[in-house]
């Protein structure tokens, strides 16, 4: 891995797992603060952990109308946003401001595709990337350039060998065995009685989902045989929904991109305001070192803050 490494963080995840990891933590007038600190630790562990020249946390700006237009119903299942992790949005944006780390909304994109065209971007600029989020969807970009980073284990690279463990197919083909097996977090159906292993192990025999189509006559199972015959029309949505965008007309300033030192008096004001004092009372002398906490598990709580 080269020395010039950017970092791009799925926002909305990390939140998210900040939120159920640490249960109950508030300010002195009641605002809850779980989701902000948690979500300020994480991104604390992952710049200590693997030093990146640039870092860019990715928001959510809606679902995408042509994904929409080809499911009606997806990511439909998903429960709206608890109210207490909703009003801590706005503060954890107010983090990324003061402490100077790049942050990007674009209206109609989700993440993962603003993720995708970043990370392309920047792997033709020569750099190397890492992902931190919990998407499987991701697993398609991963490469010797490109690595992730689960949000349980922010010391963890996953490159494509890992992905070939977890998924048994290569990241090239993981849009493939999507299309096969479905993707129940964003509520696209696969094809019905095709599991993981038996999805693998066709794409792994056949190479692709296209030629395996083309060669149905060599599926002895007729069950299966009928099911990927009837299910074209399904597989080619599918693909189109999993596949992600790389192309999104972005414009990024590559300098806001790098890291930079934070104020530390800046950050102080902010944790006071916050009442997140286990991370200002370090600053109000120099050089004060911030402790790490694990997010590797769920946390039944944590100190007050």
């Amino acid at each position: 891995m080269s020395n010039s490494i950017l970092l791009l963080v799925d926002g909305m995840a990390m939140a998210y797992r900040a939120f159920y990891a640490i249960q109950e933590l508030s300010a002195r007038d009641g605002r809850p603060t779980n989701a902000l600190f948690g979500f300020i630790r994480m991104l604390q562990q992952l710049e200590q952990r693997w030093v990146p020249a640039c870092q860019l946390v990715v928001f959510d700006g809606g679902l995408p109308e042509e994904r929409m237009v080809r499911l009606p119903t997806y990511k439909a299942q998903r429960p709206r946003m608890p109210e207490p992790l909703s009003a801590q949005l706005e503060p954890i944006e107010e983090y990324l401001g003061v402490a100077q780390r790049a942050a990007l909304r674009v209206l109609g994109q989700e993440a993962d595709d603003v993720m995708a065209t970043v990370a392309t971007r920047a792997v033709e600029r020569g750099m190397d990337v890492l992902i931190a989020t919990g998407d499987k969807d991701m697993f398609q970009l991963v490469d010797e350039r490109v690595g992730m980073v689960p949000l349980s284990r922010s010391d963890e690279r996953q490159g494509p060998a890992q992905v070939v463990e977890k998924t048994g197919v290569s990241p090239s083909l993981i849009v493939d065995w999507l299309a096969l097996v479905g993707d129940s977090v964003d509520n696209i159906p696969g094809l019905p009685g095709i599991g993981p292993k038996t999805a693998s192990r066709w794409l792994m025999q056949y190479g692709s989902l296209d030629n395996l189509l083309a060669r149905l006559e060599e599926i002895g199972n007729e069950r299966f045989k009928t099911a990927l015959d009837s299910g074209r029309e399904t597989l080619e949505r599918n693909v189109e929904l999993l596949r992600l965008r790389r192309d999104l007309p972005i414009d990024l300033d590559w300098e806001a991109l790098k890291i930079k030192p934070s104020d530390p008096s800046a950050l102080r004001r902010f944790y006071e305001k916050m009442d997140l004092e286990s991370l200002a009372k370090p600053l109000r002398s120099a050089g004060g070192a911030q402790g790490m906490l694990d997010f590797g598990a769920k946390s039944a709580g944590a100190p007050h803050a």
